[in-house]
């Protein structure tokens, strides 16, 4: 579900191989083979067409934006639309960090709405002789609108294995503060998430080729092959 993570990401989502600067106003179109969030399926291991709309305030770094994807939580959900408003900073010329607040929707029948929740977060980033290194936080107080809080922690890791092409790889841990009234798979508090993947770009289209896994024991969360296709656009 990641902002999702990924436009804000879950993660740094082709920047290091952005072919166009960024401009005050851009959108981005995004064709996937799976829309998982932390490794999850979120399309029931169906393909998702994905987009947003970001703008950002001239040299402050602060920047809003929206997001959507097609979804399918089964009963007439699916559509998921969400909004989000930061701040990037660089601390220093090797240091970054990245935060803000962002609000999830999702639409389709009256109670589909039941799910919305805000999450905030706060994304580390350092620039090294070995690539870009992450350290991402998500924290939301009504996970999924349960009224439990959650915290998902990331460590991540981009490297140029030659001039236009990344390796990306990353270990994240999604962990509910309330299991009385939100667990993951029976009693279990948490899970983990792997995921490796392969960027490049071309005439100004973003590719990438993930390999992901999960501790759950779910057939939306089993190992998986992901391909994505995105285009930005300078509005």
């Amino acid at each position: 579900m990641t902002t999702r993570q990924t436009v804000l990401a879950a993660a740094l989502p082709l920047a290091l191989l952005s072919t166009s600067a960024m401009a005050d106003l851009s959108t981005t179109v995004t064709l996937a083979s799976d829309y998982t969030f932390n490794g999850v399926s979120q399309t029931q291991n169906d393909p998702a067409i994905q987009g947003s709309l970001d703008y950002a305030f001239a040299d402050s770094g602060m920047y809003v934006g929206t997001w959507a994807s097609n979804v399918d939580f089964g009963e007439g959900t699916d559509i998921e639309w969400d909004a989000y408003f930061g701040n990037y900073a660089e601390l220093t010329d090797a240091l970054s960090v990245d935060y803000g607040i962002a609000y999830y929707s999702y639409h389709g029948e009256d109670y589909s709405s039941d799910g919305n929740y805000f999450e905030t977060y706060a994304k580390f980033g350092y620039t090294n002789s070995l690539g870009f290194t992450e350290l991402n936080f998500w924290y939301a107080w009504d996970y999924f609108g349960t009224d439990a809080g959650h915290v998902i922690s990331m460590l991540a890791h981009t490297f140029e294995i030659a001039p236009n092409h990344a390796i990306r790889a990353s270990f994240d841990v999604s962990n509910s503060l309330d299991g009385n009234k939100f667990a993951w798979d029976g009693n279990d508090k948490s899970y983990n998430h792997y995921r490796l993947a392969y960027q490049t770009s071309f005439a100004g289209f973003d590719f990438e080729l993930a390999g992901e896994n999960t501790s759950l024991d779910w057939d939306t969360a089993d190992e998986r092959i992901v391909a994505s296709i995105s285009r930005s656009f300078d509005l």
